[in-house]
């Protein structure tokens, strides 16, 4: 775990802040995420639908709003859901983060005051990432 910085609570208060937008008909569970990269801050909220696969978690849509404005590279996510404990982000999203920076800060808070700091690669250990497709090295 790592220390928890003020850029860190700063970038968890604009999960939470969007966290009120959530649409979580079915769960009931709302989740807020803000990613930030290239200097800027990019949030989303999950959104439920009755056919629960076709649902988006919040880190994912953070991630696309980033890579449409442009951003490839992503510096920290945070994410609040309506647990008790911090909310971790689920295993698609996790590899989804991966692709744009398996180093990444992940912040994580729920309705309480505890906030867990971790590196997503220690979320995701041995995570698959763009190296295990380059052509050049599998000759």
């Amino acid at each position: 775990m790592h220390d928890l910085t003020q850029p860190d609570l700063a970038l968890l208060a604009f999960a939470r802040e969007i966290q009120e937008k959530a649409y979580a008909p079915y769960s009931g569970f709302r989740v807020g995420a803000a990613v930030y990269a290239n200097g800027e801050i990019f949030q989303c909220v999950n959104v439920e639908n009755a056919a629960y696969g076709s649902t988006l978690c919040a880190e994912r849509g953070a991630v696309m709003a980033a890579v449409a404005a442009g951003c490839r590279d992503i510096d920290a996510v945070a994410v609040v859901g309506d647990s008790e404990s911090p909310t971790t982000p689920c295993g698609a999203c996790r590899q989804v983060l991966a692709e744009f920076n398996p180093a990444m800060r992940v912040i994580m808070g729920g309705r309480t005051d505890e906030v867990i700091v971790m590196s997503l690669e220690a979320l995701l250990p041995d995570a698959f990432v763009r190296g295990y497709l380059d052509q050049d090295d599998q000759k």
